[in-house]
């Protein structure tokens, strides 16, 4: 069963959820900056209920200037193999397909906005 406040992300706030990597290259590859949500297991890691809350109150942070997606347990392993953001919960950036930075686990307020505002001026590049 999904946690209330990730199924809240779908529900409310109508983010998708990708369920492979087809639909994460897709995604990731339309035009603009996209963040991840890795989850991880509720169950087991607390601080996942506190990602789900952080992420959209950190896009609003920024206006909007990324949009976001849940990535689905049947391909979380093999996501953060391949990005090497290996600690859940997580947020993978993207941009038009290429993979900006990652912030893994919980952090301060301040440092989110710090490493966000930092993987966003990558985009400038």
């Amino acid at each position: 069963m999904t946690h209330p406040l990730i199924a809240r992300l779908e529900t409310d706030l109508g983010w998708p959820r990708l369920t492979d990597m087809a639909e994460v290259a897709a995604f990731t590859a339309r035009p603009g900056v996209h963040c991840l949500f890795v989850p991880g297991d509720p169950a087991r890691n607390l601080e996942t209920a506190d990602a789900a809350v952080i992420l959209p109150e950190l896009r609003q942070a920024f206006q909007g200037a990324f949009d976001c997606a849940l990535v689905d347990d049947a391909i979380e392993a093999e996501l953060r193999e391949t990005t090497r953001a290996l600690k859940t919960p997580g947020f993978i950036f993207y941009r038009e397909g290429q993979l900006l930075g990652d912030i893994q686990k919980i952090r301060d307020w301040d440092d989110y906005l710090a490493r966000t505002a930092h993987i966003l001026s990558l985009t400038d590049a």
